[in-house]
Parts: structure tokens; C-alpha cells; sequence
């Protein structure tokens, strides 16, 4: 059994949709196809529970009547007439009573997160009425009903593993199974979700419960690339990956996998391949636990960063000065990018900087603090073992003419991360790329 998880661009209109319908029924296996909202749609959602919360109901039931009528619109394209059309409206048309129902009263924080799961409830309906249309034996896995959180909000994976296993023994009859990426149940029973871009995460999840032979991520890019295609000329699908290589390119840029996916595919060694919709016979990206093979595989940007440097002459001996340093950015609750450390100070990242001033003016305690914004860390990902020799001396050749803020090295077997200036971003991924791939 394989996992196929589509996301919101894959079924961003009814022409995706019955291309998706094609992709996952020719041929046809008795695999589990994870599916996103109709692209817009959490964006739509998340529009309508703004409004709400300011009160602003007129707000909402414009955004909803617009979602509507886009619906319909895709409807109509895909179900033109029948009992199929009868089917779909009736699916789709309990999410948006639903949506109509919170505009009466004041919207509530479990009330959201209801809002937010319509999109992926409507886009499953809609997929296993086309495909029950097709003729197909279509099971829908409904993932409100398996797939729990714990109180730390990680997944209760006893759970999920027992319940879905038990949904799909009785479907002895299905042909494939559909069911909603990024929604869940957390550790209370109310409806939750596994945070944007959470359908990796659901499609990894279920795989590694199921001990899927595969877990195909499908999205409109033919796996991931050596460096951005947007700023960089040639860039071509890296055909093989280490989990821990694509963790690092995930977090520090590579938007086509979300950065949790990995993690419980990696665990329980199940293979995670990167596919583009729409060229389904491209190879795309195969991660998995091989062994690295000496090469540098890839470039990806983190954007919106900010260093921060703190610098004390009584560092040197100053017993608990680091703890001090980072227990200051736990109290914000903002996390750490890099860190590089020298006798008399410590330079470190963020890339979330709403308690910057607060933090700054927390850290002035400790020593002279000195911020520099606008920066933008650029990862090199692939073996790069210390006694790899060369490829750390490559990596600052090529950047011989830009200005770099930080180095780090050593912290993983598979990056090397650099932050240079936001201006110098697209200079420095086409100097990395003329020296590392060309």
C-alpha cells in the first residue's frame, strides 16, 4: 500500500481535480490518497474567522457567498447533471451551512478551528463522488475519526494507528481510500489541525502507522530542486535525498515539503518520493535513510532574517552566560536559527522578531547588544562529513565577493549555512550554484 497525498494547487479547479482522478486511478491499487482544500480555500477560511472575530459579519458572509460560488462554479464543471451533482452539492453544501451557522453568534477559538476544516472536508466529498461517478469502489477514511493529537500536540500514534486500521478493515471492498490531509482531533476530542502545510504531515503519519511502502508527496513542481528556480537559471530535481538533507532544505526554504513531514517517515524508514502533478512520468525527488554519497546536493533561502549579537567582556569566564543568553529567547518563545560563539560574545538568528524589543532590551542585561535585520540565512545541504575535504572551502569561494554575516559548520553532518544581506540573496544563490553544480 502506498500513501498519495495531493495538495491544494494539485486540486485547484475541476480540470486538476479529474487529472488527480486519473493519476490515482491508473492504474488502480488499494492506496490511500491524503488530499488539501481547493487552493484559496484556507485562505478564504481564515478570512471569514478574521471577520468574525471583529464582529464584522457582513465581512464573512461576502468571503463565504465568494468560496460558494466558487464551488459551485467547479461543481457544475465536474457534475454537470445526476445523482452525482445531487451528491456533491448535498457534501458541499453542509460545509457552507455550517460556515453560515457561526455568523450568528461570537466566534470561538474551537469554532475556528471547525471553519478551518470545511476546506479539506469539501474537497475529499467532492473527489470520492467523481470517483464513485467513475465507477471506482471508493472508501472515505473520515480523518476527524482517527487522527488525534496528544496534549503536546504531537500525534497520538497508538491511536491513529488502532483506529485506522480498524476504518479500513471494514472497507473489504474498496478499491482506494480518500481521506483529509490537516485536520485532526486534539488530545480534548475537539476538531484541530496539524498547522499549515499539515497534509505532508498527515501522509507521513498514516504511512509510517500503515508501513506504506511509499509515501508520494504530489505537488506542481517536479521534486526539489538544487537551488530556487525563481532567482536561479538551470536549476535541475535533485533525484535522491537523505531524510536528514531534506529536514535541513525543508526548514530553511524549500517550500515543496513541509519541514514536520519527514520526521515520522524517517523513524519507521518508510521512502518519501516527491512527484509533479503535472508531469506525472517525471522521476521527481526519492528521500529516504541510504547512505549520503559525497556530493553537495542543494541551496535553499530563509528569508525575513534577524542577527542579533550580544557581546560581554565578562563572557570568558562568566559561568551560565549562555544559559542566561538563551533563556531570555525561551521567555519570548522564539526560537534559534544559528548561534556562532566567541570568547567575548554570541551572535545569534531569529526569524520571528515580534518580541524583538523586548528581547534586546532583556539581553542589554548581559553585555553590549547589537541588531542587524533584513538578512537572509542561505543553507548548503548535502555529505558534508567534516573529513569530506573541500567542500566547505568551495562554499566560501563562491562567496568570495559577498559580505557574510555568519558561518555555521559542524552543527550537522549536511549543512553548511551562511547569512548574508537580503540584497545580496540572489547573487549569492547564483555564485553557490555556478560553483557547486556547474
Amino acid at each position: 500500500m502506498k500513501v498519495l497525498k495531493f495538495g491544494g494547487t494539485s486540486v485547484g479547479s475541476a480540470k486538476r481535480i479529474e487529472h488527480v482522478a486519473d493519476l490515482i486511478s491508473a492504474p488502480l491499487e488499494r492506496n490511500i490518497v491524503v488530499l488539501s482544500a481547493m487552493s484559496g480555500t484556507t485562505n478564504s477560511l481564515v478570512e471569514i474567522s478574521e471577520y468574525l472575530y471583529k464582529g464584522n459579519v457582513p465581512g464573512a458572509q461576502e468571503t463565504i457567498n465568494a468560496l460558494q460560488a466558487k464551488y459551485t462554479a467547479t461543481l457544475s464543471e465536474l457534475f454537470p447533471d445526476g445523482e452525482s451533482r445531487s451528491a456533491a452539492d448535498a457534501a458541499v453544501g453542509r460545509s457552507f451551512a455550517l460556515l453560515r451557522s457561526y455568523c450568528t453568534s461570537p466566534l470561538t477559538a474551537s469554532g475556528e478551528k471547525e471553519i478551518l476544516a470545511q476546506g479539506e472536508l469539501m474537497s475529499t466529498a467532492i473527489m470520492q463522488t467523481l470517483l464513485t461517478r467513475r465507477g471506482i469502489r471508493t472508501a472515505l477514511l473520515p480523518a476527524l475519526d482517527y487522527m488525534r493529537t496528544l496534549a503536546s500536540g504531537e500525534p497520538d500514534m497508538d491511536y491513529i494507528s488502532s483506529h485506522l486500521r480498524r476504518l479500513i478493515e471494514l472497507e473489504p471492498e474498496a478499491d482506494i481510500f480518500i481521506t483529509q490531509g490537516y485536520i485532526c482531533r486534539n488530545d480534548h476530542g475537539g476538531v484541530d489541525n496539524l498547522k499549515r502545510g499539515g497534509s505532508d504531515y498527515t501522509a507521513s503519519i498514516i504511512g509510517a502507522v500503515l508501513d506504506a511502502d511509499e509515501i508520494q508527496i504530489w505537488t506542481d513542481i517536479d521534486g526539489m530542486h538544487n537551488n530556487d528556480p525563481r532567482y536561479v537559471e538551470g536549476t535541475r530535481p535533485v533525484r535522491r535525498l537523505h531524510f536528514e538533507e531534506a529536514a535541513e532544505l525543508a526548514y530553511f526554504g524549500a517550500k515543496i515539503l513541509h519541514p514536520s513531514c519527514v520526521l515520522p517517515a524517517k523513524l519507521h524508514n518508510i521512502p518519501v518520493r516527491l512527484l509533479n502533478t503535472m508531469e506525472p512520468e517525471a522521476p521527481g525527488t526519492l528521500i529516504c535513510n541510504a547512505a549520503p554519497d559525497g556530493t553537495i546536493k542543494a541551496i535553499a533561502a530563509k528569508d525575513g532574517i534577524t542577527a542579533i549579537k550580544i557581546k560581554s567582556g565578562r563572557m570568558l569566564l562568566a559561568y551560565g552566560f549562555l544559559h542566561k543568553v538563551f533563556e531570555t529567547f525561551e521567555n519570548h518563545r522564539t526560537s534559534i536559527d544559528m548561534i556562532a560563539t566567541s570568547e567575548v560574545g554570541v551572535t545569534l538568528t531569529i526569524d520571528n522578531d515580534s518580541r524583538l524589543a523586548a528581547i534586546v532590551d532583556d539581553l542589554k542585561h548581559f553585555g553590549t547588544v547589537t541588531v542587524d535585520t533584513d538578512m537572509v540565512i542561505i543553507c548548503i545541504v548535502g555529505d558534508l562529513e567534516w573529513h569530506n575535504c573541500g567542500f566547505e572551502t568551495r562554499v566560501l569561494e563562491a562567496l568570495a565577493d559577498i559580505p557574510v554575516r555568519m558561518i555555521s559548520f559542524g552543527g550537522s553532518n549536511y549543512n553548511i549555512s551562511v547569512v548574508v544581506q537580503a540584497c545580496d540573496k540572489v547573487k549569492a544563490l547564483r555564485a553557490l550554484s555556478a560553483k557547486l553544480f556547474q
